[in-house]
């Protein structure tokens, strides 16, 4: 594996490189609010969908359970198409089939073809997924210090600002067959933009290529295993909340829709104020401490005798989940010798996390009570605090991310 610059030089010369690599870093976190912003948009259209295909609800949850199924078998072999192609091409290629399978959906006539078009929307998502959360770790090495939480904090930006745009749309009664199109053509061309700008990483001649398909390194297992944990808090929170407050609590709808917000808005926000925090603690102390403010809040959710208490508990868990993930990534990106693997790996774990979450905690429910199922959430979010040891690696000190040699050939943006 060897580094070298493009004309412009990642190191090359003095001043040049610090802006070349801002410039990357800026690019690549709108491709993460791109991406982000495709999943807001069709969660708003999921009603309609429903109402054009005609399925119930036992039919639209199998469907939905097709873009992880997607997501799983595509992304192992996202490392070789970006060694084929390098992560500058790949990425705008994924990223643009990623975009443009936003339409798909709106088109479907009835349940076979919905669950074709969400298995490739799933897939393109996830080999997407993989080569932008490989090289946000590659321009975090160049910058010198922790960036993947705020790039997965824009990533969840986007994802508001899609949902917010997707929620005009659907009270305006646009037929999604319009919206999901015009959405998908919008974000295609903004992404294509972007890409230009992202660093291009590519592998030494003397480089062998990925193989076509790999199980993840067993340290990638590890790793995944705390984002499991944060992945299915996060699926609980933002699923079951409203469903809490309303039917636990016995609030108004519009109290218990406040939950799902103030989840959001404060894992947003820790998010983009992550890196900062883990620039001063290290990824270790911070999700240590993170699981436990997670934990605090599921607690305060499960002893809650007044709404504003539950509010304030998944506002919390809100706060302790948010940085764990981009975390996650950023280990398994510098764990062993197969980063592409061991991240594929790791986003493979959380994405089936985020599918089992929301079932599983209302199968329990079903079973003893959301109470009891909010209560297996505070066990996982503890499980983040006996964990986070995992993700210590030789890329991560006690604060600033240290500067590394790139693992394989870089050229800077032109």
């Amino acid at each position: 594996m060897r580094s070298s610059d493009g004309p412009n030089g990642g190191d090359g010369g003095p001043g040049t490189a610090p802006r070349s690599v801002r410039r990357a870093r800026l690019a690549l976190a709108a491709v993460f609010a791109v991406h982000g912003a495709v999943t807001g948009t069709f969660a708003t259209r999921i009603p309609w969908i429903q109402d054009h295909t005609g399925i119930g609800a036992g039919e639209l949850g199998l469907a939905l359970a097709l873009p992880a199924v997607g997501a799983s078998v595509a992304m192992p072999v996202a490392g070789r198409i970006a060694h084929r192609f390098g992560s500058r091409r790949a990425l705008a290629g994924l990223l643009a089939l990623w975009t443009g399978s936003l339409a798909l959906p709106a088109f479907a006539p009835g349940l076979p073809a919905l669950c074709a078009a969400l298995f490739v929307y799933g897939a393109t998502s996830g080999m997407a997924d993989v080569v932008m959360n490989a090289l946000g770790v590659e321009t975090e090495d160049r910058v010198g210090r922790s960036i993947m939480s705020g790039l997965h904090g824009m990533w969840s930006a986007g994802a508001l600002l899609g949902s917010a745009a997707g929620a005009v749309a659907a009270h305006a009664g646009l037929d999604a067959r319009l919206h999901l199109p015009a959405a998908a053509a919008v974000l295609t061309l903004a992404g294509l933009g972007v890409c230009r700008l992202v660093l291009d990483v590519r592998g030494g001649p003397e480089e062998h290529p990925p193989p076509r398909f790999a199980l993840p390194p067993r340290a990638a297992l590890a790793i995944g295993a705390v984002g499991f944990c944060a992945v299915y808090a996060e699926g609980a929170g933002l699923d079951w909340s409203a469903v809490y407050l309303r039917d636990v609590l016995g609030t108004s709808a519009g109290v218990a829709a406040a939950s799902t917000t103030a989840f959001a808005c404060t894992m947003t926000g820790m998010r983009l104020l992550g890196d900062a925090v883990v620039g001063r603690f290290g990824p270790v102390r911070t999700v240590r401490v993170s699981g436990a403010l997670a934990t605090a809040g599921c607690l305060l959710v499960v002893l809650a005798g007044h709404p504003a208490t539950a509010l304030a508990g998944f506002a919390l868990l809100g706060v302790g989940v948010a940085v764990v993930v981009p975390l996650a990534f950023a280990a398994a990106g510098r764990s062993g010798d197969a980063p592409s693997r061991s991240i594929a790996g790791v986003a493979t774990i959380t994405y089936t996390s985020g599918l089992i979450a929301p079932s599983a905690t209302g199968a329990i429910a079903d079973a003893t009570s959301l109470t009891v199922s909010f209560g297996l959430v505070a066990a996982l979010a503890l499980g983040l605090v006996l964990g986070a040891g995992v993700l210590r690696s030789a890329g991560h000190g006690g604060g600033a991310v240290a500067k590394a040699p790139p693992p394989s050939r870089a050229v800077d943006p032109a």
